[in-house]
């Protein structure tokens, strides 16, 4: 629960709105005081409770003025990524619950539609809300039903070329479309590319999009123009804009109707925009300027450090971090950042790409020594993986660097591009497995299974922060082909882990402890718990042995098969979906050798894994050490070897 700062605070009007409903029925001149409470609520509380917070006081007003003009929720509102959206849960229905969010049973981080009708469609990865909503809206015009859809957009997830596919089909069909275009030139890093020059174009050039609004209203009340001549007037407003600021607007270009830009922060006056435009005919876009860490000082000036910060003073800005008296392991991300900086110093030829999460994977570290071999190509997936394998056929060695939930977004390239001309790029592929408070859209559970269906592509997960040092060593300049290296979020298990960088053997796996009765195979670090289980196992007198497979592909048969020939029981243990995994590996290579014995497999379960703290998601998962010790002991029974 908050503490009492949280139970100090007043708020008249947000302790009267449960719904939308309740919103409506406030003066259009009382809404700014609502967005001031709800900030010092979403400030009380998050700093408790962590969160996303600089995305969220960016977008108090519009996410204000949405509800309060359009009849959520039988009108539609499409989130795009979603952790924006913490003031919409507040303001429907959820705002008492909000001290659970991204907790285990709490609510989620991100919109989900099994959590409220409110929430229309789901919302974590980019780029989707567009589509999305264009799909609701074409159904209401097939329906012939009067329904509002509005797609809300960050001008960072508009880089993702998904969302320009939803642009470009958006004027195909009958539909009335409204999307929002949240531009505050900052999504979680500092946006980049050519579509963020062109929104500071935009912005630096009021005087066409002031004029172009107040003529449209203007035309509306002399009832000189009407919404079945909007394509004629979109192409008169077009030659106005390309006289006044010398060139063409971009979603002119599209066929869809452009306003903006406008002030994102000043509620009233979104709320007298959206009125007026609420019932245009045909797609539109509205674009805003915000400020991400609106209202709150901290923030405003460190929007990236702000996005997500953690526990913190709200009165201070001091952020509260957990401190240890000894040292402790640094995260994975960290040595990842370090070891690709040293292994760029050994070979020029070694350059780095991520689609806009440089903070996030530490590559910022490259960044800042070798900036010219540093490629942040934005929400793009698809593009940093082709990237990446142009890069690899002109002789250079491309370490990219994407989240594992969002590599599955480049699963073809991965394939058509990369595995099929056997190109030699090092994926790196950070929040592999569970992690945590982010929930169902960002757990890393299908990389393994995924990848081992492509031909020719080697995947391995190192069993601590060392062993990731030696694997990024060797392939970048032992092996050939494509390589996938998942590793998880946050710390892992040693403090001294800056050893000389090493060659590992290509797909060998590690014998850590012989044994008779039982073998434990491990991938990952989730091996540090099953080494424990195994010690446990020895001291009541077992004979367990413990393979660090290293390697989901390929499997280091030689290995294996003489653990077939030797060892009745096997369990098999990996941070991934169960379906596909490395368990499913051996079970096919078990079978083939014909093995007798029995083997139990330990994995994520066929479901979408919920928000929560990691151990309480291992805990449910059967992937925590008490889990494991209770498989291992029903594989052995209960007689002690003697």
């Amino acid at each position: 629960m908050p503490d009492s700062t949280t139970q100090e605070q007043t708020y008249p009007l947000l302790d009267g709105i449960e719904t939308p409903h309740d919103l409506r029925r406030l003066r259009p001149d009382q809404l700014p005081e609502l967005c001031a409470e709800i900030r010092r609520f979403m400030l009380s509380t998050l700093s408790v409770i962590p969160g996303h917070l600089g995305a969220n006081l960016g977008a108090v007003e519009i996410t204000v003025a949405m509800h309060y003009v359009f009849d959520t929720p039988e009108d539609r509102i499409v989130w795009d990524v979603g952790h924006q959206a913490y003031v919409h849960k507040i303001l429907t229905g959820r705002r008492r619950d909000f001290h659970t969010l991204r907790t285990w049973g709490g609510l989620a981080g991100f919109p989900i539609p099994s959590e409220s009708e409110y929430d229309t469609f789901a919302a974590g990865h980019a780029s989707n809300s567009i589509s999305a909503a264009l799909g609701m809206a074409v159904a209401a015009a097939l329906k012939d039903e009067n329904r509002r859809v509005v797609a809300f957009i960050g001008d960072g997830a508009m880089s993702g070329g998904m969302a320009f596919e939803g642009l470009n089909n958006a004027s195909s069909y009958p539909n009335n479309l409204l999307i929002i275009l949240n531009d505050n030139n900052m999504s979680i890093d500092k946006n980049v590319g050519g579509l963020n020059r062109h929104m500071v174009n935009l912005l630096t050039n009021p005087t066409y999009n002031s004029m172009r609004y107040d003529m449209y209203r203007m035309l509306r009340k002399l009832n000189i123009v009407h919404e079945d001549q909007h394509k004629d007037l979109q192409r008169f407003n077009n030659r106005i804009k390309a006289l006044l600021s010398g060139q063409t607007n971009f979603f002119d270009s599209f066929s869809i109707r452009y306003l903006g830009p406008t002030d994102g922060h000043d509620v009233v006056h979104l709320v007298q925009i959206l009125q007026d435009i609420r019932d245009m005919k045909g797609p539109r876009l509205l674009h805003i300027s915000t400020m991400k860490g609106k209202g709150y000082a901290p923030a405003e000036k460190e929007p990236t450090i702000w996005h997500a910060p953690g526990k913190f003073d709200p009165k201070t800005g001091e952020r509260i971090s957990s401190t240890s008296a000894t040292p402790q392991p640094p995260k994975f991300q960290d040595v990842f950042g370090e070891t690709l900086v040293e292994l760029a110093d050994m070979d020029e030829r070694i350059v780095s790409v991520t689609p806009a999460m440089p903070t996030g994977c530490s590559m910022t570290y490259m960044m800042e020594k070798y900036p010219k071999r540093s490629f942040d190509v934005g929400i793009a997936e698809e593009h940093a993986v082709t990237f990446s394998s142009g890069m690899a056929a002109e002789g250079f060695i491309p370490v990219c660097n994407i989240y594992s939930t969002f590599m599955q977004r480049a699963y073809d390239q991965l394939i058509h591009d990369v595995a099929l001309t056997e190109s030699h790029v090092v994926f790196c592929l950070d929040r592999a497995g569970l992690v945590g408070e982010d929930g169902a859209t960002h757990q890393g559970a299908f990389d393994i299974a995924y990848l081992r269906t492509i031909p020719g592509m080697a995947v391995c997960s190192p069993y601590d922060e060392i062993q990731l040092r030696h694997l990024m060593h060797s392939a970048c300049f032992d092996w050939s082909g494509p390589i996938a290296i998942r590793y998880p979020r946050g710390a892992g298990s040693v403090v001294d882990w800056k050893q000389p960088l090493e060659h590992y053997p290509f797909a060998k796996a590690r014998v850590l402890r012989e044994g008779s009765s039982l073998a434990v195979l491990s991938l990952g670090p989730i091996g540090v718990s099953a080494a424990k289980v195994v010690e446990r196992l020895q001291a009541e007198g077992h004979s367990v042995a413990h393979v660090d497979l290293v390697f989901a592909k390929p499997l280091h048969e030689e290995c294996l098969r003489k653990l077939f020939a030797s060892v009745p029981n096997l369990l098999v243990i990996e941070e991934g979906c169960l379906s596909g995994g490395v368990g499913s590996a051996v079970l096919q290579l078990a079978m083939e050798a014909s093995y007798k014995g029995r083997i139990k497999t330990l994995g994520l379960p066929d479901e979408f894994i919920s928000h929560g703290t990691p151990a309480e998601q291992k805990r449910y998962c059967g992937l925590d050490e008490d889990s494991i010790y209770d498989a291992a002991k029903a594989l052995l029974g209960t007689t002690i070897e003697g």
